[in-house]
């Protein structure tokens, strides 16, 4: 039996988990280098105790940069069969994660069929499922129907849930005097201002905050505190706004961790490139080091179609940073649901951001693959080229698309090729190039 509630709280007492045990082994530490990281609140395992399928994972700045894969249906796409392909499909291209942002339909068989079958970590935000859930416009919702929502979401196995408890009523007025080009584009933080707004009342994330951490600690569930303030433009990063939530979120990380409930804190956001970095440091410096969650960051504002580019250059470089956990952004951002083809291409990437920083980062084991590549490269292995690749199909497919006269060439450069003039030339070999 069981003497411990979360992974932080086994982790306190000197427990190796399971859950642990196989984190370390894929992050190539020991199990006592990991475990008073878990302890600390700097590394997060999500592991729902009624997620039965999940393979589990660490999500912290010293280990592996791990990728979130948004899905779900809309009013406008409602397919749940489509969003199921989609996820394994995410999963098979390497997604660490699942977010189900479903804001449609039934969504319960949905979500038990995610934490029944998906071996990734499951996300899920209550605040959105609350109106679908009752059926009834959100100004009626109280308190207690957002808490239910949540125990809901725990009891269906959901490993974290996104709760925007950093917003107050002290918000509302902070919106309407700071004029942000923007105000508030998250989501789930909008519902909530909205609810404030209408009601009079105080967010119940914030205000039942204790209630919640009690629901947390019971299924061991992961709160990532939402960044209902996060800059939508660049014009809106690092203002008052974002900062003062910021503050708020890093009290309330501390509240959860009395509780021995993990916490990943998010950010950003669509942001300039030179505030990308400090803006890492100051959250792991009020937030105590717990895992920074990040929405790229995206750097422009003018690349609809192409914001999987602009993530992935903000997302390299807030990884390398000290963030620990990128949320995928696909060339579908701000434009419509993405599709299979969107879901591969923001994947890829994140991927290649992810993998970009953990090589920076010095992460260990991270550029064994670099090496292998360029190894294979100098030699004109393909196979291995294809095998260290992070795309092998598209590679694979490009090649054969443009096939050489040569095989120790590309059809760029064929006889003209460096790599087999300098080759030839060490061996003592006659260099042809006509």
């Amino acid at each position: 039996m069981n003497t411990y509630s979360t992974q932080m709280e086994a982790a306190r007492k000197g427990i190796v988990t399971k859950e642990l045990e196989s984190v370390a082994k894929k992050e190539l530490m020991t199990t006592q280098e990991l475990l008073p990281l878990v302890a600390s609140g700097k590394v997060v395992i999500c592991a729902n105790k009624n997620h039965k399928c999940i393979d589990p994972q660490g999500v912290g700045s010293m280990l592996k940069t791990k990728i979130n894969v948004n899905l779900g249906v809309s009013r406008d796409c409602k397919d749940y069969d489509v969003e199921m392909k989609k996820v394994m499909e995410a999963v098979e291209l390497g997604a660490h994660s699942i977010m189900d942002l479903s804001s449609h339909g039934d969504t319960i068989p949905f979500r038990r069929k995610l934490t029944s079958q998906c071996p990734a970590m499951i996300g899920t935000v209550p605040v959105y499922d609350s109106v679908i859930h009752y059926q009834r416009d959100l100004h009626t919702l109280t308190a207690k129907d957002f808490l239910d929502v949540v125990r809901l979401h725990a009891q269906d196995g959901v490993d974290f849930v996104t709760l925007h408890c950093g917003i107050t009523r002290k918000t509302i007025d902070q919106i309407k005097n700071h004029k942000r080009k923007m105000n508030v584009v998250s989501r789930g933080g909008s519902l909530v201002f909205a609810w404030m707004c209408m009601t009079g009342n105080e967010n119940p994330f914030y205000e039942y905050y204790d209630e919640i951490l009690d629901i947390c600690r019971e299924y061991d569930v992961t709160i990532s505190l939402g960044d209902a303030c996060r800059p939508g433009c660049l014009a809106d990063a690092s203002d008052v706004c974002q900062m003062d939530e910021l503050v708020r979120l890093g009290e309330l990380t501390k509240r959860a961790w009395e509780k021995d409930v993990s916490v990943i804190v998010e950010g950003p956001g669509h942001m300039p490139i030179d505030q990308i970095e400090a803006n890492m440091k100051i959250q792991q410096t009020i937030c105590s080091g717990a895992p920074f969650y990040v929405l790229g960051p995206l750097v422009t504002d003018i690349a609809p179609g192409y914001d999987h580019i602009t993530s992935a250059i903000g997302g390299a470089i807030a990884a390398s940073a000290g963030a620990s956990f990128l949320c995928y952004v696909t060339p579908a951002e701000h434009l419509a649901l993405p599709n299979i083809d969107d879901v591969k291409q923001g994947i890829i990437a994140s991927k290649i951001a992810a993998h970009s920083a953990d090589i920076a980062k010095g992460v260990r084991g991270a550029r064994e693959l670099d090496d292998k590549m360029a190894d294979a490269r100098k030699s004109f292995d393909w196979e291995t080229q294809w095998e260290c690749s992070i795309d092998p199909e598209t590679a694979k497919s490009i090649r054969n698309d443009r096939k050489p006269e040569f095989e120790d060439s590309c059809s760029m450069c064929g006889k003209f090729c460096a790599i087999r003039s300098i080759n030839k030339a060490l061996a003592g070999e006659f260099i042809d190039i006509l």
